[in-house]
């Protein structure tokens, strides 16, 4: 049996096996508030034998939504959240919330403490302009303190409702990755400038999240080892990312890559995701956007198995606390090969999306076929009215 399906220890949790569902935004919580949709979905890869989870885009706050119907955690949602956990739980998988902030990449209309998307510096919200918000303000060191305090709070209450573990966002363009990123973070205060600086901040975070939940607590991040945009974050600097995490007492480390903002295909890879994203755009400006600037905005990256693999082995070198592989992780061979290469666990997204039953039938087969063409058109899918889910399955 591959070593993949074995059990293993996140911290102080223990997994039944080596994989994990990758937080992938569901578009399931109608209004902000996790139903039987979301509940279905993950009790489902649960039956399907993954030993954690996750529950993407948990926001640490209002406004800290890409847009309004984004769930945060709060209070009114409790009930539905513990229940959710629980089904989850009681189907034989743990689970994981993936806990963020949009920072100043949002089209969220309905700001509470803000009157427009904050983040480290002044600049254009690209996600924003077709809403009619085109520009993000900067922060300013209340609301700093107040970002930090709303990830302490938001993991106290997860923790307080059942999650296993919690995944920090510290990649892909949003609010800490924000700072971390000389793109963005143009401070000249204590939180810009050198590297230090701009780890200020993510560090401030995980350090009230770990006095928020205890050392017993797992808690993940997700980093993007480079950001893959000119002046963004460098594969050099992933690996000191990666490094200050782990000696800020991170249990686990995911090593992704790209940016939802600049340069999305390089996590993606395979078919352009503005096919998708056409095809289910309702705004007529947007979508006239997506065509026009679309082979611009999302560039040209093959698909090949394990395209992380040579990046997030200086990462797993480089720390000592557990490495998370993601990246292109389709076929048994490839399963095998990134736990000889030494990794702790694998994160999945598509395969699981287009066969919940990964785990099991890989199990049981060798010779096992996922079916995952990499079209990418689950991830246009985010908006639609049932949510992503892998449209091949629509029609097989």
């Amino acid at each position: 049996m591959s070593t993949a399906f074995t059990s293993g220890r996140l911290g102080s949790l223990e997994l039944k096996n080596r994989i994990l569902k990758a937080a992938t935004f569901e578009g399931k919580s109608p209004n902000g508030v996790p139903g039987e949709k979301l509940t279905a979905f993950h009790r489902r890869l649960a039956e399907g034998g993954v030993a954690m989870t996750t529950i993407a885009y948990c926001a640490s706050e209002a406004d800290g939504r890409l847009h309004d119907r984004t769930m945060y955690i709060h209070e009114e949602i409790v009930p539905q959240l513990r229940a959710l956990v629980t089904e989850v739980q009681a189907a034989g998988a743990r689970v994981s919330g993936q806990l963020v902030h949009c920072g100043n990449f949002s089209k969220n209309r309905k700001l509470q403490r803000i009157k427009r998307p904050l983040g480290p510096s002044r600049q254009l919200n690209m996600l924003g302009i077709p809403s009619g918000m085109p520009f993000a303000g900067e922060m300013g060191h209340d609301d700093i303190d107040h970002l930090v305090t709303t990830f302490a709070d938001a993991a106290t209450t997860m923790k307080r409702i059942g999650f296993d573990a919690i995944e920090m966002h510290f990649g892909h363009g949003y609010a800490l990755s924000q700072f971390i990123s000389r793109r963005t973070n143009r401070r000249t205060d204590e939180y810009g400038g050198s590297f230090e600086n701009r780890m200020r901040v993510p560090l401030r975070a995980l350090e009230a999240v770990r006095k928020a939940v205890g050392d017993d607590f797992p808690v993940l991040g997700k980093i993007s080892m480079s950001d893959g945009v000119k002046g963004g974050v460098s594969w050099e600097e992933g690996v000191q990312v990666a490094s200050l995490l782990d000696r800020g007492g991170i249990d686990a480390i995911v090593t992704s890559g790209g940016t939802s903002s600049f340069n999305p295909m390089l996590m993606f890879r395979g078919e352009s995701i503005a096919h998708g994203m056409i095809e289910q755009e309702k705004n007529p400006i947007a979508r006239l956007g997506l065509r026009l600037m679309g082979p611009k905005l999302f560039r040209d990256y093959p698909y090949e198995e394990l395209y992380f693999l040579d990046a997030a082995k200086r990462i797993r070198e480089a720390v000592q606390c557990s490495v998370v592989y993601i990246g292109g992780c389709c076929t048994l061979e490839s399963v095998n090969q990134v736990m000889r290469e030494g990794f702790d666990f694998i994160q999945l997204g598509r395969p699981l999306i287009k066969d919940p039953d990964f785990v099991r039938s890989m199990m049981q087969d060798p010779a096992y076929k996922n079916g995952c063409t990499h079209c990418n058109r689950c991830v246009g899918l985010i908006d639609d009215p049932d949510g992503i889910r892998c449209p091949l399955n629509d029609v097989n």
